[in-house]
């Protein structure tokens, strides 16, 4: 039985991809093995969002080829399909593909096979229209599935070159989504998360259908207990799905919406596409439809131009809207993106040490969060053993507003709903016991 080993770079979105594209070898036969392994197949998905996601590409790339030089090593990906001819110039690379024609793989490995001449099957990602249908109708390991819902951006914002890794903005048929969720939900899943390159843009590019209108649509598929948006952008956060949210018991009380920048002057630079005075407003109505929501975003520390005045109203503005976790990013230049190429780079230093104001921020609102559903009952779905505690039967997993739970249970409650009661609250993890379901038909589950 031949062998093939995978390794992936980046977000969510590869992760999926990768287990998609696992599919298709499984299908033709092959045995998956451990990275670390000699393998006959290596297939690197990459990144390419930073210039050190290039350098990690390569590093992962050349570690396959050493691991076994007779292997046959595929490279896809966004620093593929941005940088096809640097990939294919590292000695041992066979196959690269790119973010698309991924089911080409493995007639492209046969006819390497007979050939044994590389193969650059990277095809230009602009031009593209059509999304490419990957269906992963279970996963390895996993007690939440992802379900790729929409591909490629339209946004261009200064900082970001994934438009021109991934194309623009492409949606998955509505009736296919939901012909996953269902086998998503035949196969054991409780929870589902929606997730694409520009997850809320979502039926953008069609007539006469949003996103909205898709929410409703999987509010309707038996047996599925949660739907997590992965990322919605502030601007795509409409009325129509604000109405959803608030008429939804599937929707989760969690929600990422990357903010990048407090300040309406980095925003602009940004070529962001609101302002902070939107997206407070946006996100004042999520909280009033959803009580007890649970915000997370994005920051980008030391933009181009960003001086003291800027970082202290972008720091003002995060306390005051409240997050539940911040995920806080040092700019980094990031070749071929107008940011790159402006003037008044920040300093590493000056960078570093907004940074570390930003992530202690982050803890404060991320404790603050968390106490307020000491002793209350929430509900939760075991994913893990706890790596601590592990041998004394705790399991480790999220609430529905993504608070990280520490609780002993049976090994058959993994990847169940499961009530808990919250002893200790904290962060990064929360303390809780499970209510035994008598006691807990009685009590209602804490929404504030």
């Amino acid at each position: 039985m031949p062998t093939v080993a995978f390794h992936t770079l980046g977000c969510k979105v590869n992760h999926y991809e990768t287990e998609a594209i696992w599919q298709l070898f499984k299908e033709e036969g092959y045995e998956q093995v451990d990275f670390q392994q000699g393998s006959d197949v290596y297939v690197i998905n990459t990144c390419t969002v930073t210039n050190t996601g290039d350098k990690k590409s390569r590093q992962v790339i050349r570690r396959a080829i050493r691991k076994n030089p007779d292997a046959v090593v595929c490279v896809t990906g966004c620093y593929a399909q941005t940088s096809p001819a640097e990939v294919m110039a590292i000695p041992g690379v066979d196959i690269v593909v790119g973010t698309q024609d991924r089911h080409k793989l493995i007639p492209y490995i046969r006819e390497y096979q007979k050939e044994r001449e590389p193969i650059n099957g990277v095809s230009n990602i602009m031009k593209t229209r059509v999304y490419e249908e990957m269906d992963v109708p279970s996963f390895t390991d996993r007690t939440r599935a992802s379900l790729k819902i929409q591909e490629g951006c339209n946004n261009f914002c200064t900082f970001c070159i994934i438009p021109w890794a991934r194309g623009l903005l492409r949606s998955r048929d509505p009736e296919s989504v939901v012909t996953q969720a269902k086998q998503l939900v035949e196969a054991g899943y409780k929870e589902i998360v929606l997730t694409g390159i520009h997850t809320g843009g979502y039926g953008e590019d069609m007539k006469d259908y949003q996103f909205a209108d898709l929410l409703r649509e999987l509010e309707n598929v038996d047996g599925l207990k949660r739907i997590r948006i992965s990322s919605i952008e502030a601007s795509q956060i409409t009325d129509e799905v604000i109405d959803v949210i608030d008429h939804s018991n599937k929707i989760v009380r969690h929600l990422h919406v990357p903010l990048q920048a407090g300040s309406d002057s980095v925003l602009k630079r940004m070529r962001r596409k609101y302002t902070t005075a939107e997206y407070k407003e946006r996100v004042l109505r999520l909280k009033k439809v959803l009580p007890g929501l649970a915000m997370t975003t994005d920051v980008i520390v030391g933009f181009p131009g960003e001086s003291d005045e800027e970082f202290k109203e972008t720091f003002a503005f995060i306390s005051e809207i409240g997050f539940s976790e911040l995920h806080v990013f040092p700019y980094s230049k990031r070749t071929g993106t107008p940011a790159a190429r402006m003037e008044d780079q920040v300093d590493d230093e000056t960078k570093n040490q907004r940074v570390h104001q930003l992530i202690s921020l982050s803890e404060q609102l991320a404790k603050s969060y968390a106490s307020r559903f000491d002793g209350e009952i929430v509900e939760m779905i075991p994913e893990e053993r706890d790596k601590e505690r592990g041998d004394e039967g705790y399991f480790v997993g999220y609430s529905d507003n993504y608070l990280k739970i520490r609780v002993q249970v049976e090994e058959s409650a993994v990847g169940q709903v499961v009530p808990v009661r919250i002893d200790r609250a904290g962060y990064p993890i929360n303390e809780a016991t499970p209510v035994a379901n008598l006691e807990y038909e009685n009590v209602e589950v804490v929404r504030s």
